[in-house]
């Protein structure tokens, strides 16, 4: 049976835009006016009115950690009370008082950011989380995912002290007296998550399904996810095995690429003997690319620099691999047939996985490798000419220009700042796509968008920062889409609303080409559709809240009678 959708704005990939679609099979069949459409109408076929409502292909967020985001809606969100460091500790003994942990039992926490702290511009440390509970261990992430601080007990069950060796790639501060202070950084993080609770694969399986439900609301449709080591304390195959498994029952609603990180040789090498490789899976799920981490973050100025902070002259951040160690990782997945990607903020690190990327090419040549840089924050113009020499993917967050907006300059000087979040430059010269790197920033697309387009912060408008920079509309839609559809090597079954493609995609609550700049992020998704299926309605969202707020009223009523 087909579904005819007519009377709609439908951007296809192509401008102008058309009226009209039809869905058979979990494919588009057509895409045009409405008589194209409704001449195909048979018996039991189903007809749908767009009312005028404008329409695209699904959203592909190419770069995020979708179980991490499941995870992270367990936890404390102290993105919503990071103004002050005060109001974080308060607003975390009520979490603690309302969710009554068992004794002993983690609290976790995650979006602090203390460049908004009001009252104190630092990061919080052990003593500050004492302040909030000696009852329970405390680990609160900053909201980039590159530090984490803990208290005191959190430092005992972990076996921390001052002689405690530093963690190559990583490190954990010490106060005056050489003890540590409960903040870790970038590697030494992983002696604090190695002592959390280790998630079973139902749990593992929960968090996927969670984190997909959020995404749907935000119109993604795909996510491109770095998962295999979410949890230090799991082996890869558990996660594998939990994709594989809701596959195989049906209840995946977001089609999964995944970005495998690893961190050895080795254990790389024993992965692709297994078998895996890029492509290896079906349109559900399926093994992307070599997913290596090169630096930390601007935020918490672990992003390796290749000259010291403008704002902190004793540090350039911290690397988190040597070049040898890149090239060797490199080198092995790209004559092994298998994608690369690699986290890059800091011009520092990126001149190593540049220099990687030459090598590995110049000894196995590719020409449709497709290896990429994620973030490519900070930027120099020699490094940008390399992009389109080496025909790297860009995979950059707009959505960053929200905060970064803020501290670029701050913290690497007006010169370094000005051929830096080069967007247009990265899409104009070789293929970029747009992500999130949920849940380090909320999946929210339509934000994204706004931030490529506007250059400025998404609530008081900011900026703007190097306009020159901006994408038009149809390049920031691009970029969600068939763009990220290309970092898969599936631009020629999704991304597009045309014939053939995977029937993924969003209805939108006003038309983003006739939207004011400043008001793109508040055009509403008001369904999403994975493989020509509803997987969210903000109607029935909004009937289901309405019913449940119903039945709370009726509950109270009976108890007071």
């Amino acid at each position: 049976m087909r579904t005819i959708y007519r009377n709609g704005a439908v951007y296809t990939g192509e401008l102008p835009l058309c009226q009209a679609f039809v869905v058979e099979d979990g494919r588009f069949v057509c895409a045009g006016t409405d008589e194209d459409a409704l001449a195909m109408k048979e018996s039991g076929d189903e007809v749908k009115d767009l009312k005028g409502r404008f329409v695209c292909a699904g959203f592909n967020d190419s770069h995020m950690h979708l179980l991490n985001y499941g995870n992270a809606l367990r936890a404390a969100d102290l993105s919503q009370h990071t103004h002050s460091l005060a109001g974080m500790k308060e607003y975390m003994k009520e979490f603690i008082r309302e969710q009554s942990p068992k004794p002993g039992a983690w609290v976790r926490g995650r979006g602090w950011n203390h460049d908004y702290f009001e009252d104190e511009k630092r990061f919080p440390n052990c003593h500050d989380l004492d302040m909030i509970s000696t009852d329970y261990p405390i680990c609160l992430t900053r909201t980039c995912g590159h530090a984490c601080v803990v208290n005191t007990m959190a430092l005992h069950l972990a076996g921390i002290t001052g002689n405690t060796p530093q963690v190559e790639g990583g490190l954990y501060e010490v106060d005056e007296s050489g003890e540590p202070n409960g903040i870790f950084r970038e590697n030494a993080m992983d002696l604090i998550y190695g002592c959390l609770p280790e998630p079973a694969k139902e749990d593992i399986k929960e968090m996927i399904l969670a984190a997909s439900k959020a995404l749907n609301r935000y119109g993604v449709t795909s996510s491109q996810t770095d998962d295999l080591l979410a949890f230090n304390n799991v082996p890869y195959e558990r996660v594998l095995e939990a994709y594989r498994e809701l596959d195989a029952e049906g209840r995946m609603t977001v089609r999964v690429y995944e970005q495998s990180q690893f961190t050895n040789l080795d254990v790389l090498k024993g992965f692709v003997e297994k078998g895996y490789n890029t492509g290896w899976g079906n349109h559900w799920f399926k093994i992307g690319p070599l997913k290596m981490l090169g630096d930390g973050s601007l935020g918490a100025r672990s992003a390796y620099l290749s000259q010291p902070y403008a704002d902190d002259a004793s540090t350039r951040g911290i690397p988190i691999f040597t070049r040898q160690q890149f090239e060797d990782m490199v080198g092995y997945a790209n004559s092994h047939g298998m994608q690369v990607a690699v986290h890059a903020i800091g011009d520092g690190i990126l001149d190593d996985i540049l220099a990687a990327y030459e090598k590995a090419l110049s000894q196995c040549p590719r020409k449709d490798h497709r290896h990429g840089i994620v973030h490519c924050q900070i930027t120099r113009p020699d490094q940008l000419d390399k992009f389109a020499k080496l025909s790297l993917h860009a995979y950059f967050q707009s959505i960053f220009l929200d905060y970064d907006i803020h501290i670029v300059e701050e913290r690497i000087g007006k010169e370094r700042a000005a051929s830096s979040y080069h967007f247009r430059t990265l899409y104009e010269t070789t293929h970029a796509s747009n992500g999130s790197d949920c849940p380090v920033e909320l999946p929210d697309v339509m934000k994204g968008i706004q931030c490529a387009v506007t250059r400025t912060t998404v609530k008081d408008h900011v900026g703007p920062y190097l306009p020159e920079q901006a994408l038009d509309i149809k390049q920031a839609l691009d970029s969600f889409t068939v763009e990220g559809a290309h970092a898969s090597f599936e631009e020629e079954v999704k991304g597009r609303i045309a014939p053939g493609m995977l029937a993924d995609f969003v209805i939108l609550g006003a038309n983003p080409f006739e939207t004011s700049p400043e008001e793109l992020a508040g055009i509403p998704v008001e369904a999403t559709y994975v493989d020509g299926v509803c997987r969210y309605s903000r109607e029935a969202e909004g009937k289901q809240q309405q019913e449940n707020s119903s039945r709370k009223n009726r509950k109270r009523a009976f108890i007071s009678w």
